[in-house]
């Protein structure tokens, strides 16, 4: 007779691991869901950043022409060529 219960119990206990590995897989998956709308959130700020960075050496770059161009301007008023 305990040969009969066995098989069921080890079908129930087979049954049980398959339904938490199920959860567990439900559980990973959310949370590679979650990871990845993150990194796409990271990555499109990234791009914000890359594009941006730019800006500073554009405006330094822009700065020091018109103080170049200030600074010949009066250097040539000074010498008299203009």
């Amino acid at each position: 007779m305990s040969d009969i219960i066995s098989p069921a119990l080890d079908l129930r206990e087979q049954i049980t691991r398959i339904d938490r590995a199920i959860a567990e897989s439900h559980k990973f998956a959310a949370e590679q869901q979650k990871l990845a709308a993150e990194q796409q959130k990271l990555v499109a700020e990234a791009a914000k950043y890359n594009r941006e960075r730019w800006a500073p050496i554009l405006l330094a770059t822009a700065a020091t022409l018109g103080a170049l161009t200030g600074f010949l301007t009066i250097l040539a008023k000074i010498m008299g060529w203009l």
